[in-house]
C-alpha cells in the first residue's frame, strides 16, 4: 500500500538519556517513517465530520469541564509524535489542580473529580485530539503516543512504533487497552506498523466505537488510582506483569499539576 514517495527517514535523540547502554538509550534511533496519502486524505475527511456532528457535545462537555473544573479546559502536553518529533496533545481536563502544603500535586485519585472519572470512562476526554489529526500531528488509527521521556528507553524494534503518527485510537486499545502488558502493548503497536491498510483502520474504528458504547476494555478505578510507568526494562516484573494503560496516568505527578492527564 505504500509507495517510496510515502517513505521519509527521520533521527530521535535525547542528550539527556544515560550513556550505559548506547545501543539502547540516548543513541540516535533512525526511524523510517510512513506516511500514505490514503490515510491523511482519511483523517482529514473522518476529523472534519466528526468535529462538525459532534460540536453540540465537544460543546457541552466543554461548559461541564469549565463548570466543574475551571479554566482551562483543555489539557495540553507534548508528546512525541511521526518520526519521534513532538506535537503539543489536546484533551479535555479531568483533575482538579490540588497541591499539598509542599506545592506538590496530590495523588490522581485525589485529584480526579466524580465528572473527571466519567469523561475518561466514556473517552469522551479524548474529543480535542480531532483537532491534533486535522492538523496532521495525530491520525484517527495508530499507536496511541506516549511519554517524551519514553523515547530514550524504547528499543529499535519497539520505536517502530514512530514510523507512524498517534492515533486517537489504536490495534492495541481494542485488544485489551488498560489489561494489557507493556510487551502487548508494543507487539500490537509495531503489527499495526507493518500491516495498517485501510481496512484495518475501518476495523479499528469500528471495534472502537463499541466498546466505547459498551464500556469494556476499561476500568474507571483504574485509572485514577495510575499505572506502572515505563522505564524501559521490559523483562522485569514491574512493566511485563502490570497493566501498559495507553493513558499512563501515574506520571502525570512528575509534571506537575498542569500535567493532569497523560493518555
Amino acid at each position: 500500500m505504500l509507495s517510496t514517495n510515502d517513505r521519509t527517514a527521520t533521527g530521535v535523540s535525547d542528550p539527556t538519556a544515560p550513556d550505559s547502554s548506547p545501543d539502547e538509550r540516548g543513541a540516535t534511533r533512525v526511524v523510517e517513517t510512513f506516511s500514505p496519502g490514503w490515510k491523511r486524505l482519511f483523517d482529514i475527511v473522518a476529523a472534519a465530520t466528526a468535529l462538525v456532528a459532534l460540536s453540540p457535545v465537544i460543546a457541552l462537555l466543554a461548559y461541564r469541564v469549565k463548570r466543574t473544573l475551571g479554566s482551562p479546559v483543555i489539557f495540553r502536553q507534548t508528546r512525541p509524535g511521526l518520526g519521534g518529533e513532538p506535537f503539543e496533545m489536546l484533551k479535555f481536563r479531568s483533575m482538579r489542580d490540588a497541591v499539598d502544603a509542599n506545592g506538590n500535586p496530590l495523588p490522581d485519585d485525589e485529584r480526579i473529580t466524580p465528572f473527571g472519572s466519567k469523561l475518561r470512562d466514556s473517552s469522551l476526554d479524548e474529543l480535542p485530539e480531532l483537532v491534533n489529526v486535522l492538523r496532521g500531528e495525530m491520525s484517527i488509527v495508530g499507536p496511541r503516543p506516549l511519554l517524551m521521556q519514553y523515547l530514550p528507553l524504547y528499543s529499535h524494534e519497539q520505536m517502530q512504533r514512530h514510523a507512524v503518527r498517534p492515533g486517537v485510537t489504536g490495534l492495541a486499545q481494542v485488544n485489551g487497552r488498560n489489561a494489557i502488558t507493556w510487551p502487548e502493548k508494543f507487539a500490537f503497536d509495531t503489527e499495526y506498523v507493518r500491516t495498517f491498510s485501510p481496512l484495518l483502520d475501518l476495523k479499528v474504528i469500528a471495534k472502537t466505537i463499541s466498546e466505547v458504547l459498551n464500556r469494556s476494555g476499561v476500568n474507571a478505578d483504574d485509572m485514577a488510582a495510575g499505572m506502572p510507568v515505563f522505564t524501559g526494562d521490559i523483562g522485569h516484573s514491574g512493566n511485563e506483569t502490570g497493566p501498559a494503560d495507553d493513558q499512563t496516568r501515574s506520571a502525570g505527578n512528575e509534571t506537575g499539576s498542569a500535567h493532569d492527564d497523560l493518555g
